[in-house]
């Protein structure tokens, strides 16, 4: 049996492997289709275009008479 000390330390161990899961994980999965893709994009075209897309894409929405 495990003793209370031990138990405490899985505990505390669990604990920190869900909260870096929890704020990793789709880090992980950007970095891994930039690493994996071909061609391999630009970070700041990806900024750029982050930035900007919803922008059109709202005024768009907004000027279209069939939206």
């Amino acid at each position: 049996m495990p003793s209370e000390e031990t138990k405490e330390r899985i505990t505390k161990v669990v604990d920190i492997a869900r909260t870096v899961i929890h704020y990793g994980w789709i880090p992980l999965i950007i970095y891994i289709g930039y690493t994996r893709s071909s061609p391999q994009p630009t970070v700041i075209k990806w900024v750029f275009y982050s930035q900007w897309i919803p922008f059109f894409q709202l005024s768009c929405r907004l000027l279209s008479p069939l939206a």
